[in-house]
């Protein structure tokens, strides 16, 4: 089984770190150290946000993957998800693509653009284990809620249950990977080929907060990474 994990930061995913006896982490592509016959995990450190999440995996996943998994923190706005808990984000929005138009928010599809701003994951394999997680949509966004103006406004434009900074960003690049086309010496002559990365792609996160105003406070950022990285680990331990 070859895995990748992905992360915006390196203490999102510590534990996980020295579970595959990776020692000194990079941004970029870190590759397991711990000997195992059962999987392959490389663990891929983006840098905060869509724009690094989305350059990253454009730059790094150039080979095939089983299984990616994109994985951190998020803040819940249903406050019926439990703090620390693990939710499986299967559809995610990237909610700040529109236009202003005096008080009101144009949204990417009343504004007819092409393309979409909509991504949702790929997952096609059954692991008991990520079967478990409840599966919620988020939206991803460069500037994280703290107003409860426009808290309201959003959830009235697209209902999320989560937000994130990198979740969409993930879904579109691994979506597009394997249409990435690179160069190889074929024959003595440079030629371009398609070349897939993945062929099942999921976001996994751990709630450290509810989407309110902002009081760092009542966050929960150590219980959600330590029971993040816990799952991630007795994931692998099932191969």
């Amino acid at each position: 089984m070859n895995i990748l994990v992905v992360s915006a930061t390196h203490f999102e995913v510590k534990p996980l770190l020295d579970f595959l006896e990776i020692t000194e982490p990079v941004v970029g592509m870190n590759v397991m150290r711990k000997k195992t016959e059962a999987y392959d995990a490389k663990v891929l450190i983006t840098g905060v946000g869509m724009v690094n999440t989305a350059f990253m995996l454009g730059r790094y996943t150039h080979e095939h993957f089983d299984l990616v998994i994109n994985v951190g923190v998020c803040g819940a706005f249903d406050k019926q998800l439990q703090l620390g808990g693990l939710v499986r984000i299967t559809e995610d929005v990237l909610s700040e693509m529109g236009a202003e138009d005096g008080d009101e928010f144009l949204t990417y599809n009343q504004l007819n653009l092409p393309g979409k701003h909509t991504f949702s994951e790929k997952y096609t394999v059954f692991i008991p284990m990520i079967n478990t997680l409840k599966k919620v949509t988020g939206i991803t966004v460069n500037k994280v809620h703290g107003n409860e103006i426009s808290i309201e406004k959003i959830k009235q434009l697209y209902n999320p249950d989560v937000e994130s900074m990198e979740g969409a960003a993930f879904f579109a690049a691994a979506e597009n990977s394997g249409k990435n086309m690179t160069q190889i010496l074929f024959e003595d002559e440079l030629k371009s080929i398609s070349v897939p990365s993945s062929n099942n792609y999921i976001q996994i996160r751990a709630i450290s907060n509810y989407v309110e105003k902002r009081d760092k406070s009542k966050w929960q950022m150590g219980l959600a990474i330590s029971n993040l990285n816990k799952f991630v680990i007795d994931l692998l331990n099932t191969f």
